[in-house]
């Protein structure tokens, strides 16, 4: 078990305390000024942040837990548990340059793979609420893709990686200065059976001054084809080296397109003085059989939206007091259809007799949204003062495309009523003012204190206000809300912070199977990150968290489960810790041995059954051969154990997405300049 006694050390790329980020509100700022948790992520010497899957930058960094599912699916927990269901995806804002991928009310909770994340120019995580500033959705915490600036892709770059299971990976830069583009494509044979993975991203990138202020133009297309593997059932059958490797789903898949298209502009003429005007267009699609539900219905999703933002800082004349005021805007047009072709042979008589072949549901919903912010800022030479307040409006208008009520596609009852639900045509909407305030205090170069206290919302997602189960014709559903405070101490060779957050109106699915709110969580813990420079030669990194994430409420809920007040909610480790030791024989040659712990978490809510902690070890080695060609390996589960991805506890019985073994992947990178 790794301790936090090695802990002189840090977590991941650490941030130096004069690195700009960009994150927490919207612009460049210094770290030290920022009130907020704010890790970042860059590709550094391997020239990319991930080889194969998201995951492998995100898990470095305390207080985030991304467990692999099958292909390029993930679940995410940001300072709370790993979440699921039809609103998870809605407790974290998923951004790319600033804008976010999805429209409200229309996340998924697998869309990062809708970002090219291998060529990002950084990936930076806020972690806490940031709802204020971003809107809607940032509640646990933000994840922001930053593509690179077209200067740095001038010159071409070539990359390409092999490894284990038919991978390969091969991507491409070119750029004059002014205007570049990069793709990567990728394929993943998978280590289960019918599993293979393939996906394409592309991004156009173009910069240039206009106005007295730098233009961004940006273009981000991606596609992916995979055949997805199930869950495998039994305890500790991720243990099981032929089980492991079986797919009890090889008809399931999953395939998704989508493309931005966006354009900043920016200019700042002093310190305090920053104007923008941003505008994205977005459309996505997915479809993919739902192989974890009984009649494995197909479901096909897509939506098409536009946002617009303006924002404006300025200093008060001759003082010390600045203001910033923003405005946001967006349209979007969504549709969901699930449709199953043939009856269901699946689970008991009574199961089968109420999910009837045919259309389940069809329906479009267009969403409108707005939201103005304000901020009034005092700086002197030791404090920084801050507060800010946020108002945001959301409507959604739906349009149920068949019967209304719980019958089949043609009108026929079921045994007790068929078990979906459509609700008949209605608009509702959603309106949340939020604040944050904030304070940093500046005791010397490499010493800062910072306290914030802030609130984040998300509204209903559209699939939990109308994709209804039984008898509920109508979700009375409102907004989740959070507080937090948080204190943090950044100092010369890492940071530490202790923050708690209280989350109300959580939205669950009751006994009965229908979506209600008056759920309440709690969410405490502290982060570490530290950076120790033992010799010339060697390095250290760690970081981690120690948390807890329990229910405020007793109820019975869907599954025959019952949550009890003061116990932990389920996937909740109490502690993760990552220590990482880099050793640098020559300038040329680097060597990194890093090992993760996840703790031991409960599977189901009742906290009767518990998965183990687990320990996986990671080794990278870079080699710079000369000037323009560099090798990479990169070798995952360095001790070959078998572990377990995700582990949870439904349908009565264990399930599990079972973890690589030992996996190496070899990797060159040539670049003309």
């Amino acid at each position: 078990m790794l301790n936090l006694a090695v802990s002189a050390l840090l977590l991941t790329p650490g941030i130096p305390l004069e690195e700009v980020v960009v994150t927490a509100r919207r612009r460049e700022e210094r770290l030290v000024d920022v009130a907020a948790s704010v890790s970042r992520l860059t590709p550094g010497d391997l020239g990319r942040i991930d080889y194969s899957h998201h995951a492998e930058g995100l898990n470095k960094i305390p207080g985030v837990i991304l467990q692999r599912g099958s292909g390029q699916e993930s679940l995410l927990a940001i300072r709370s548990p790993v979440l699921t269901g039809a609103g998870a995806c809605g407790a974290f804002l998923f951004l790319e340059d600033g804008f976010s991928l999805r429209p409200t009310g229309f996340c998924n909770v697998n869309e990062l793979f809708e970002t090219n994340t291998a060529q990002a120019a950084a990936i930076e995580v806020m972690r806490g609420p940031g709802s204020v500033v971003h809107g809607a959705n940032a509640v646990h915490g933000v994840i922001n893709i930053l593509t690179p600036i077209a200067i740095d892709l001038e010159g071409l770059r070539v990359t390409a990686l092999a490894g284990v299971d038919a991978f390969r990976s091969v991507g491409l830069a070119v750029g004059d200065g002014r205007s570049a583009a990069q793709g990567l494509f990728r394929r993943d044979g998978g280590f289960r059976d019918d599993s293979t993975v393939s996906e394409l991203k592309l991004n156009l990138l173009h910069d240039r001054e206009l106005a007295g202020g730098q233009l961004r133009w940006r273009i981000t297309t991606t596609r992916l084809n995979q055949d997805t593997a199930g869950f495998i059932r039994g305890l500790d059958s991720y243990r099981n080296v032929t089980l492991r490797r079986s797919n009890p789903n090889p008809e399931a898949f999953r395939d998704a397109d989508s493309l931005r298209m966006s354009t900043t502009w920016s200019r700042s003429e002093c310190s305090n003085c920053y104007d923008e005007a941003r505008l994205i267009l977005r459309r996505s699609s997915m479809a993919f059989l739902q192989h974890f539900l009984l009649g494995k219905p197909l479901e096909k999703n897509s939506q098409t939206s536009a946002a617009v933002g303006l924002a404006r800082s300025r200093t008060l004349a001759s003082t010390s007091w600045s203001w910033r005021a923003g405005f946001d805007a967006e349209w979007a047009d969504t549709s969901l259809l699930e449709i199953q072709d043939g009856p269901t042979i699946e689970g008991s008589a009574a199961a089968r007799a109420i999910r009837p072949a045919g259309r389940h549901y069809d329906y479009t919903v267009d969403v409108a949204s707005v939201g103005a912010n304000a901020s009034l800022e005092h700086r002197s030479e030791a404090w920084l003062w801050r507060g800010s307040v946020r108002a945001d409006y959301i409507e959604y208008s739906y349009d149920n495309l068949m019967r209304n009520g719980n019958t089949a596609e043609d009108g026929a009852s079921c045994p007790g009523g068929c078990l979906y639900s459509r609700p008949a045509d209605r608009n509702d909407s959603f309106s949340r003012i939020t604040a944050r305030t904030e304070v940093v205090r500046h005791l010397s170069p490499t010493q800062h204190f910072y306290a914030v206290l802030a609130e984040g919302f998300r509204p209903p997602e559209i699939t939990e206000l109308y994709r209804l189960q039984r008898n509920q014709s109508v979700a009375d559903l409102d907004a989740e809300r959070m507080r937090s405070a948080e204190l943090g101490w950044r100092f010369a060779f890492g940071n530490l912070v202790v923050y708690r957050a209280q989350k109300g109106n959580v939205i669950l699915r009751d006994a009965n199977g229908f979506n209600v709110i008056g759920g309440r969580t709690s969410h405490e813990g502290i982060e570490y990150e530290l950076s120790w420079q033992a010799l010339p030669w060697l390095s250290a990194d760690a970081g981690g968290t120690f948390a807890r994430h329990r229910y405020d409420f007793s109820r019975a809920i869907e599954g025959g489960e019952t949550i009890t007040a003061g116990r932990d909610i389920d996937t909740a480790p109490r502690h993760t810790h990552r220590v990482a030791l880099t050793v640098q024989p020559y300038p040329l040659a680097k060597v990194t041995l890093d090992a993760r712990e996840v703790g031991a978490y409960f599977a189901d809510a009742a906290n009767t059954r518990r998965h183990p902690a687990q320990t996986v070890l990671g080794l990278r080695s870079h080699w710079k051969v000369s000037a323009q060609l560099s090798l990479n390996l990169e070798v995952e589960n360095l001790a070959d154990r078998l572990l377990a991805d995700r582990a949870d506890f439904a349908q009565g019985d264990w399930r599990y997405f079972p973890a690589r073994r030992r996996s190496a992947y070899v990797g060159i990178d040539w670049r003309s300049r």
